[in-house]
């Protein structure tokens, strides 16, 4: 650890707050520090390796451990071209679907049916405002048919079923004309990567 600074920072994607703040109230994560970005920066991947670089050196000289709580996030491993070189960790997988189901079982959900459209907690609160409103298929459904041609069911990833909403989740899918599914996989990779960064975070000298 480097003695000049402290703390440590974990600069996250917005569609993790929830989970994160409710990671952190139960295990009492109070000395780790979280940054949110914009949750819309999903919709532009290109974008999240620029707005991570620029979290990282704003907080550089004030955190000894720094980690990102992106996947990869349709960066096309840019965002590891970033991080590498300075050492900084990263979540594991492609995205959150992944890390939350694990790598494990997300490769059986993919390998059992390819055509799948995936929710989170987070999915399913702003579903309007990032799926429906950002394809237009709030003012036109009848898109729908060719953004989703492709798809086959929806499954619905639970991070927390008290926070759940299976009733919406299975309105999405009827909407879109697609089967469903749900499974409650918890955090996943999630909290195994924090409570990593938290734990020596607790280990450091005082």
């Amino acid at each position: 650890m480097d003695a000049t600074r402290s703390g440590a920072l974990v600069i996250a994607c917005g569609a993790l707050a929830h989970e994160i703040a409710a990671l952190r109230r139960l295990n009492g994560w109070d000395a780790l520090d979280v940054q949110c970005l914009p949750p819309e920066l999903h919709n532009y991947p290109d974008k999240i390796p620029g707005r991570v670089r620029e979290a990282i050196e704003a907080a550089r000289n004030r955190y000894a451990k720094i980690f990102v709580a992106y996947a990869d996030c349709g960066t096309g491993g840019r965002l590891d071209a970033l991080l590498e070189p300075l050492g900084i960790e990263r979540l594991p997988g492609a995205h959150c679907y992944q890390f939350y189901a694990t790598a494990q079982r997300f490769s059986e959900l993919a390998e059992q049916e390819p055509g799948t459209f995936y929710l989170t907690d987070f999915l399913v609160r702003h579903f309007e405002r990032l799926v429906a409103q950002t394809l237009g298929i709030d003012r036109h459904p009848e898109l729908i048919a060719e953004y989703f041609r492709n798809y086959k069911r929806v499954v619905y990833l639970v991070q927390d079923e008290a926070q759940s909403d299976v009733a919406y989740a299975r309105s999405i899918a009827v909407r879109l004309g697609l089967e469903f599914e749900v499974y409650t996989v918890g955090y996943g990779e999630l909290a195994t990567s924090l409570t990593r960064v938290a734990e020596e975070r607790l280990a450091w000298p005082r």
